[in-house]
């Protein structure tokens, strides 16, 4: 009986153990996907706790079942859970698992303004990327250009510079436009005679990041970018076809349609973005002159790209743009013109601009790039009882050496850029001037705690002009990367810059131009500066939570700015200093996302012994952005935005003011339908005073400090085909 009684025993033990599940789980980064171990596996079922050895495997035994929820979680990467559901007819299962970085934004984030395809958090330079998820949300609000975009990052405004045509310059850390650089894929394209349209001419579905630099980057671009710079890098095509379209209307008469197509196949791939932008006179606070233009705009931007083989690699683009832009008495632009209604801006604009970058890799580390670009404009300014047109022709010539390793960085090259600007009566504003640079960077990790980037610069500028002296420029730079712990980080630098006198400024824009006379560069000092700049990022993950702080201090001071004082160009008797902070806090629970923003600008100018605030520079500025989005299915926002008091150029103050928004977009696999309401309170700069003194028929606009279209409602639809 006992021998039964003991096979019996043997027999259920065997069956059990014959019948016994067992899951092969590999756990790997998504990005690097090298295996993770000391991950913490838990079946939520029995509470049974298991963890990855180092090559990131483990084995799990357990009894029969139908499935199994696995929770699997480490410090640094969310956490993730499958549910198993296994098959009766096998015993065995294989599972891979892909575990994502809390910080996936910044992790995959390769940034392309310092040239060594370093990932954000392993530069020492402090560069702020708008990834391709937010440019999408951002897209949606204001198709129709990135200004929006733009304004709504912390520490960059978008300053108006024309009332009834739109026109407007931007800002970086309470600094005017010229002194910041706009570029495209590295190549400055949107300079002088652009004035206030650049930001105004550039759809953001071409895009995939934007890249800002703030403070000094005159090392890589040379001296103009004083304030900072804006680098938009376009898509590129993939093997894998995509064909996107955007349809967009909204209640102040605007209209937008959009359509991107990139595709590669084997050796030539391809990128075509084509775009029109349509906006009826809008002119919500019944005064007559309209506070969005009517504007009709077509672009047209063609790339090809070529991969020669594994280590040569080009593209060419060509990017136009053709705009009517009409501001002003609306019954003038609706062809009504009489005695009283005629005061009409006509802006008509055509720009082409062709881009070349050829890459050569030597070996795995070091490559050759050249680049190229010419740009044409051609701009009419018509007003009333005055006209100023010109045509613009400026070039942009590079041959670079980048070395790239884990610990050291080279980048090394020689530049060339010209512009030359002829107006159509040569008596006027004739302008031009070229500069040569070499420069040098070396990015070297000395160790895990700290990174430096060092830079020189050596530029020689010629002005188009007789009796001119021509300058060298010495233009160093310096940035520190120093790594706490995992979770905090800090970096802190700065450098010299310089812009050569420029009769593109704001002021002059203001005027249209109108009597304005030529530089004079044989009695006009070159605008110096040097500034600082230092940070602190603090980053926490707890299960589904995770918080993001960022706080940044500044300090740029420009000698010799540039004015215009009557109808000449003058140099200022001081200097322009710029300070502040910036906060950046970004939280995420799960679904939910917010982001808050808070920037103190105190620019001031020191002219003549006394301090006076730069005028039109909000030194309060907050903002605040609630996300709720389900992935590809869902998405919700909220956001709002402060700005303080202002001083205006007449020695009065602006009013501070709260803008709302709200955004709901539904997406499915190929198409997605939206709907934003920008200035939900409709706060309107004419709800508190005019914007013009005088009559309609000669009026003399006043700064404009808050919105003028009041709110704005768009919808539309996004069909994509990937």
């Amino acid at each position: 009986m006992f021998r039964m009684y003991g096979v019996v025993f043997f027999l259920l033990f065997a069956i059990m153990g014959f019948s016994q599940q067992t899951i092969f789980v590999t756990v790997i980064d998504s990005i690097t996907h090298n295996p993770i171990g000391n991950v913490t596996i838990r079946d939520s079922s029995n509470n049974k706790m298991l963890v990855t050895d180092d090559s990131g495997h483990f084995v799990y035994k357990l009894l029969p079942v139908d499935s199994v929820l696995l929770v699997i979680k480490i410090f640094g990467y969310k956490t993730k859970k499958i549910h198993l559901f296994l098959q009766k007819t096998s015993t065995e299962t294989s599972l891979l698992v892909i575990l994502t970085p809390v910080f996936t934004e910044i992790n995959e984030v390769i940034v392309q303004s310092t040239r060594t395809n370093r990932s954000q958090k392993e530069n020492p330079t402090r560069i702020e990327a708008i990834a391709a998820d937010e440019l999408d949300e951002k897209g949606t609000m204001k198709p129709g250009d990135i200004r929006m975009l733009l304004n709504e990052s912390t520490g960059i405004t978008t300053q108006t510079t024309s009332s009834v045509s739109g026109l407007a310059s931007l800002r970086i850390e309470g600094l005017d436009g010229r002194y910041t650089q706009i570029l495209k894929d590295g190549m400055p394209l949107y300079t002088g005679f652009s004035g206030g349209l650049g930001i105004l001419q550039i759809a953001p579905l071409d895009l995939k990041q934007v890249e800002f630099i703030k403070g000094s980057a005159s090392t890589l671009y040379g001296g103009g970018a004083i304030a900072g710079l804006v680098n938009l890098v376009t898509k590129i095509p993939t093997e894998k076809p995509e064909l996107s379209f955007l349809l967009n209307a909204n209640s102040g008469k605007g209209l937008d349609a959009n359509a991107f197509y990139g595709a590669r196949k084997k050796k030539i791939g391809t990128t075509i973005f084509a775009s029109y932008n349509y906006n009826g006179s809008y002119d919500p606070a019944g005064t007559g002159l309209t506070a969005i233009p009517k504007t009709n705009r077509i672009t047209l931007n063609p790339k090809l790209f070529l991969y020669f083989n594994s280590r040569t690699t080009a593209w060419f683009g060509v990017n136009t743009t053709f705009e009517d832009r009409y501001g002003g008495d609306i019954a003038a632009i609706n062809g009504n013109t009489d005695n009283i209604h005629q005061y009409v801006e006509h802006n008509k604009t055509a720009r082409v601009s062709t881009q070349l970058s050829i890459t050569h890799s030597i070996d795995e580390y070091s490559k050759l790039i050249f680049k190229n670009s010419i740009g044409f404009l051609n701009r009419q300014l018509i007003l009333p009882t005055t006209r100023f047109s010109g045509k613009q022709w400026s070039t942009f010539s590079e041959a670079s050496y980048v070395y790239h390793k884990n610990i050291m960085d080279w980048v090394a090259g020689l530049n060339e850029s010209t512009e030359n600007f002829h107006p159509a009566d040569t008596t006027k504003l004739t302008y031009g001037q070229s500069t040569v640079g070499a420069f040098v960077q070396n990015t070297f990790k000395i160790s895990k705690w700290l990174s430096i980037e060092s830079g020189i610069r050596l530029d020689y500028s010629t002005p188009a002009t007789k009796n001119h002296a021509n300058k060298l420029y010495l233009l160093p730079r310096l940035n520190a990367l120093i790594r706490f712990s995992p979770n905090m980080t800090s970096r802190i630098g700065g450098g010299l810059g310089y812009k050569m006198p420029t009769p593109f400024i704001d002021e002059a824009e203001k005027t249209a131009y109108q009597n304005i006379l030529p530089i004079n560069f044989g009695v006009l000092n070159t605008e110096k500066s040097y500034g600082i700049n230092a940070d602190i990022n603090y980053r926490m993950h707890i299960e589904e939570f995770t918080l993001n702080v960022n706080q940044l201090f500044f300090y740029t001071r420009v000698d010799n700015p540039i004015l215009l004082q009557g109808f000449t160009f003058e140099n200022a008797p001081g200097f322009l200093a710029t300070d502040g902070a910036e906060t950046n806090l970004k939280i995420t629970l799960e679904e939910l996302a917010l982001y808050l923003g808070y920037s103190y600008t105190n620019a001031v100018q020191h002219y003549n012994g006394q301090e006076i605030m730069q005028p039109l520079t909000a030194r309060h500025r907050l903002n605040a952005d609630l996300t709720y989005e389900i992935e590809n299915s869902f998405r919700f926002g909220l956001e709002a935005f402060y700005t303080g008091k202002q001083q205006l150029t007449n020695g009065s103050t602006g009013k501070s003011y709260t803008t709302f928004g709200v955004l709901a977009q539904k997406m499915w696999k190929h198409f997605s339908v939206f709907i934003n309401v920008e200035n939900l309170t409709d706060q309107r700069q004419t709800k508190w005073g005019s914007i013009y003194q005088g009559n309609i028929t000669r009026p003399v606009f006043t700064d404009v400090y808050a919105p003028l279209d009041g709110r704005i409602i768009n919808a539309g639809i996004k069909i994509k085909v990937k």
